[in-house]
């Protein structure tokens, strides 16, 4: 008798914190004015309440923004839900459903490319953010994945600042971007940038993107890279068994191996807290 009470009470407990948990909030599209009577569409995570909050623009890979039936795909998903709960709004503009492009990650279907047109997004999205009274105007930083991390290079070197746009971006984060052009182009920073990528990664390259932040020592804001040792490219995604790129899937890059690295995705998630909190 005692075992069936201790049962009930622990079911109930279990369905009491359930129904409690806070579900990750409905996305809100916002329209953002852009370049060349561009209307840039994006989906906005926002903490109830007035603000101001920290807010993060969030910058999606290759395969794009939304899934087949939702408008923000679950990895994107999982991130908005994590940097909720530090108290930061999350706005994720969709640089190709904006263009009515889909995936960009074949070479030959690449349109929209990470140093120009999604530069070019990320400064209107900033400027979009920088008149609404919920946002800190002091504390908008960056984080991309993939070809939005390149963008996210891109877009904090000194050369790319906006004088119209003040005050600048807070920090930045970068999941596994291609450095290998900006390896060549004598890269800086001009706001804390923080690389995360694996030593496994053959999809973007790890050297060229120590070799990034090396080189920018001495001449430029933080910049620091984490590698961690098995994981592959996408290690942060959740519940992506390892393996080999086929070629088939036009929302995938055309070579390499992804997978999740469930140690390198917890200790990511830290990093991306403490490098925001900074």
């Amino acid at each position: 008798m005692r075992f069936l009470s201790a049962a009930l009470s622990l079911t109930l407990l279990v369905a009491t914190c359930t129904a409690n948990a806070a579900p990750l909030p409905t996305p809100r599209q916002v329209d953002i004015p852009a370049a060349a009577s561009l209307t840039l569409h994006a989906q906005l995570y926002k903490p109830d309440g007035d603000g101001p909050f920290p807010t993060v623009i969030a910058l999606h890979g290759c395969g794009g923004l939304s899934g087949q039936s939702e408008p923000v795909q679950p990895r994107y998903r999982d991130w908005a839900e994590q940097l909720l709960k530090t108290g930061h709004a999350v706005l994720l503009p969709d640089s190709y459903g904006s263009r009515e492009l889909g995936p960009q990650c074949q070479v030959k279907e690449r349109r929209v490319l990470a140093r120009r047109e999604r530069v070019a997004d990320i400064n209107a999205t900033r400027q979009w953010l920088l008149q609404q009274s919920w946002a800190a105007r002091d504390r908008i930083s960056l984080i991309g994945w993939a070809n939005g991390a390149s963008a996210v290079l891109w877009a904090v070197r000194p050369q790319s600042l906006l004088r119209s746009a003040e005050p600048d971006f807070r920090s930045a984060i970068a999941f596994y971007p291609d450095c290998r052009i900006s390896s060549g182009l004598g890269w800086s920073t001009r706001v804390p940038t923080l690389l995360l990528i694996g030593a496994k990664d053959d999809v973007s390259s790890p050297s060229a993107c120590r070799q990034v932040v090396e080189g920018a020592r001495g001449r430029s804001a933080l910049a620091r890279i984490v590698v961690y040792p098995g994981a592959a490219h996408d290690f942060d995604r959740a519940n992506l068994p390892l393996r080999a790129i086929t070629g088939t899937d036009a929302a995938l890059p055309e070579r390499g191996h992804i997978g999740t690295d469930a140690e390198a995705r917890k200790d990511s998630q830290q990093q991306v807290t403490e490098w925001l909190a900074r």
